[in-house]
């Protein structure tokens, strides 16, 4: 297992901080005003399918959201990757970093592969790199979902105590939407690409063994490399005593303040994020239910202005300006889908992330507070037991520096992920209202 990195905090960010460092990270939440970002937008807009928005009819959400405290500045882990492998080397120097990214990676061109027994995706891994670690320069291989999951709970197990990125989850929750609608694949894709350049851009996970193995192996190779892991028994018995650790999470005794910080922090931001998440899929729904409408309403007016030969120039001018609104309509439904939604849902999942770390942090804080009590009472060997305290607290400062730095990386970027994605609405939402849908050739004027 790699041995997990102790001593100061990771590198800077990839993404310099447009103001000044914060003073006590783990405070109570707060909103914080949006600042213009890039948009990530390639191709035409596609709208996901309606079963894979949930429908959601109570009008508390809002209120309830209004009550408490608010969201603080946060942000992900990476800028806006490239989506081309061919324009990736040399393009990224950022201000606060004098060398240059050495490692890209995209995922993309995903393939349905139907077998006797199952039918599933595999993506294609492109790698660029000028590490010379690598034996090559550049790396391509296809790679299924189970694969990036192999690769997260290794990274977890190498890290307990790093805020490991989430991946999207296997099933819609639903369980309406069609599994290998194109839709479908193309926000998991998305997913992925985003999830691979997070471990890629991270200080400590881009340094990997396994990751790696992950971008460089055959699929006969990685197989291969999955076999020499522990066996089934042996991660069965891994997962309960996760579990059995989970639950004793909330019972550490000496946790340090920060820590407790920390974790109401992230009960708020659970609440406040899943809640957004919540608003922006209905708010979602309401629209695209407005965009079929629009679009069935042009065609009656076309259809009308035949049998109304003293109108058929008004109709027709209707017909088009409501066929261009619809349009204008689609643009704007693409940003909440592809931009707004995404966003804020992987934060609903690096709510859970979060809170799996900081239970790891305090599991290894109550084995040493175990030990501490039964040298106290002399149940065992003193001498024994005194070695065995020094390395559990060794282990647990280790594990805290490792959370304490990660977490600060962790919430500036988050930030700048919440701003540029409300950003981007805001500023898509002002183009949608400057657009004018008047027929060509034609001025309407009020009376």
């Amino acid at each position: 297992m790699e041995a997990e990195r102790c001593g100061p905090g990771p590198a800077p960010p990839l993404i310099p901080s447009s103001g000044p460092p914060r003073g006590d990270e783990a405070a109570a939440p707060t909103l914080v005003e949006t600042h213009a970002g890039a948009q990530d937008s390639a191709g035409p807009a596609i709208l996901p399918s309606s079963p894979e928005l949930l429908d959601f009819d109570d009008d508390e959400d809002l209120e309830v959201f209004s009550k408490d405290t608010s969201l603080m500045e946060v942000n992900s882990f990476s800028p806006l990757m490239p989506t081309s492998p061919s324009s990736m080397i040399n393009q990224y120097k950022f201000e606060d970093e004098p060398e240059l990214k050495d490692l890209f990676v995209t995922v993309d061109d995903p393939e349905s592969h139907i077998t006797v027994i199952e039918t599933f995706i595999t993506y294609r891994v492109v790698t660029k790199t000028t590490r010379g670690e690598f034996d090559s320069s550049e790396y391509e291989v296809r790679r299924r979902y189970q694969d990036f999951l192999w690769l997260k709970g290794k990274l977890e197990e190498a890290h307990p105590t790093l805020i490991i990125p989430p991946l999207p989850e296997k099933f819609i929750m639903k369980g309406v939407m069609e599994r290998f609608n194109g839709n479908f694949i193309e926000t998991r894709r998305k997913a992925l690409h985003k999830f691979l350049n997070r471990v890629v851009d991270h200080p400590t996970l881009t340094f990997n063994e396994d990751l790696k193995t992950f971008l460089t192996a055959q699929a006969w190779e990685l197989s291969s490399h999955k076999k020499q892991g522990p066996g089934l028994l042996n991660r069965m018995g891994q997962t309960v005593k996760a579990v059995a650790s989970s639950m004793r999470g909330g019972a550490v005794k000496n946790r340090p303040g920060v820590f407790t910080e920390m974790s109401d922090y992230v009960d708020v931001f659970s609440q406040k994020i899943s809640l957004l998440d919540k608003i922006s899929r209905r708010v979602y729904k309401e629209e695209k239910d407005y965009f079929y409408e629009l679009k069935e309403y042009s065609p009656i007016h076309t259809l009308w202005s035949a049998s109304e030969e003293d109108l058929v120039d008004t109709l027709k001018g209707v017909a088009s300006c409501i066929d261009q609104c619809s349009k204008a309509m689609e643009k704007r439904m693409a940003v909440l889908s592809e931009t707004l939604i995404p966003t804020l849902h992987e934060y609903v999942l690096y709510s859970e992330t979060l809170m799996g770390v900081l239970k790891r942090r305090d599991h290894i804080q109550a084995q040493l507070d175990s030990k501490v009590e039964a040298l106290y009472n002399k149940k065992t060997e003193g001498d024994l037991l005194s070695e065995e305290i020094g390395k559990l607290e060794d282990k647990v400062e280790c594990a805290s520096n490792a959370l304490q730095a990660d977490w600060d990386r962790w919430k500036e970027n988050m930030c700048l992920d919440v701003k540029m994605a409300f950003s981007d609405v805001a500023e898509n939402n002002i183009r949608y209202y400057e657009q004018d849908c008047q027929p060509p050739g034609r001025v309407w004027k009020s009376s």
